[in-house]
């Protein structure tokens, strides 16, 4: 059987009921299977890698083994907070070795 060519054909998006060029129309995909639904080619949502979760393997080696925090520097043993009603910056500022605090606002 042969079909026409469909050049100015248009097509009805399932989802917004918007009407689309046939050509623009393209077929939803959930859970990597076709739903039978054609949608317009900005409404469609792309099938999303989380939905495929347990089916790849994935390694993802970003994390260290026993990591050690980086202590020459002054910044890493300071104390920096806020509080929402009242002074706005609080920061506390040890010395190690010594009973030293500062503190200042």
């Amino acid at each position: 059987m042969t079909y026409s060519a469909g050049k100015r054909a248009f097509g009805f998006c399932d989802r917004t009921g918007f009407r689309y060029p046939l050509e623009d129309l393209v077929w939803e995909v959930r859970d990597g299977q076709k739903t039978g639904m054609r949608v317009g080619k900005d409404v469609v949502d792309p099938d999303h890698p989380q939905n495929f979760l347990g089916r790849v393997r994935v390694v993802d080696p970003q994390s260290l083994r026993d990591p050690r925090p980086d202590t020459s520097l002054a910044e890493s043993r300071g104390l920096f907070g806020w509080r929402p009603v009242g002074d706005s910056v609080t920061s506390m500022v040890g010395a190690v070795g010594a009973v030293t605090v500062t503190t200042g606002g």
